[in-house]
């Protein structure tokens, strides 16, 4: 084969068609449930820290809180619920960040495609975390006596609202991952964070039990609004007022800090 040959071999005449925003953005969807699929490690924390948490906190609270544990679990549910995906959410910057480390990203930031692409596919896929998190905490919550009077639509939607604001939520552990120097600092301060965020609520008692300096910061902490959604839809009476914050939370949050986190990403060196 000469080299004339092979000159009009690889000469193209016609640029191949860019590829859609869309299409960018489901490929690294998928890019994310792979790296799931190859490190099943990753799927530990989904699969056991609702089962953990859940089974602790009903056997050890319920009958000293609530009389029992089945009446405590209905009270329980939807707040254990909402403190398993906001902590799975952290697992969106420190992913992230393992990938910058590794210097994945400066090959995708370099590739001819829409450029907030890889992190929002990412966030995609990690939603398929937050669902499979999701069901297992109320499948496990079924097992032990939860009885949503919602029905089947209530729980559907408290678990769709639940995945918005977490969605929402995400952007800021992106900006966190963009920013440190490690996955471990990542995870630390994410920690450090929502730690707070989730006891400090309404998810393991009714405020109106607690001292009133502690039951002010409880009230007018985000957590407790969105586990008051979460009961509400699963209790089938909806609270308008504490769906609509969340909703107007959730985009505020990915107004604010998407914007930002893809500055960030694009001028990180």
């Amino acid at each position: 084969m000469t080299v004339t040959t092979l000159r009009d071999a690889v000469a193209l005449t016609d640029r191949p068609t860019r590829p859609s925003a869309l299409g960018t953005t489901l490929t690294f969807g998928w890019r994310a449930l792979l790296k799931i699929k190859h490190v099943p490690e990753q799927l530990f924390d989904v699969l056991v820290s609702p089962v953990i948490f859940t089974l602790m906190f009903t056997y050890l609270f319920g009958g000293a809180l609530a009389g029992s544990t089945q009446a405590y679990v209905q009270f329980l549910l939807p707040g254990i619920l909402v403190q398993t995906i906001l902590f799975v959410t952290i697992y969106t910057g420190y992913t992230l960040n393992n990938d910058i480390s590794k210097g994945v990203f400066d090959r995708f930031r370099s590739l001819p495609i829409w450029r907030p692409s890889p992190v929002v596919g990412a966030l995609l896929g990690d939603t398929v975390r937050y669902t499979i998190a999701s069901v297992i905490t109320i499948a496990l919550g079924l097992l032990l006596g939860f009885r949503p009077e919602g029905g089947l639509a209530g729980v559907v939607l408290g678990v769709l609202l639940l995945l918005v604001f977490a969605f929402a939520l995400s952007w800021t552990f992106i900006i966190l991952g963009l920013l440190v120097r490690s996955p471990n600092a990542v995870m630390g301060i994410s920690m450090l964070v929502l730690m707070p965020l989730t006891f400090a609520s309404n998810v393991f008692v009714d405020p109106a039990t607690m001292p009133s300096g502690l039951r002010a910061f409880v009230e007018v902490n985000p957590v407790t609004h969105l586990v008051t959604a979460e009961r509400s839809l699963m209790a089938g009476s909806p609270d308008t007022s504490a769906i609509l914050w969340v909703l107007v939370a959730s985009v505020v949050l990915t107004a604010v800090l998407g914007p930002i986190a893809m500055r960030i990403y694009r001028t990180k060196t």
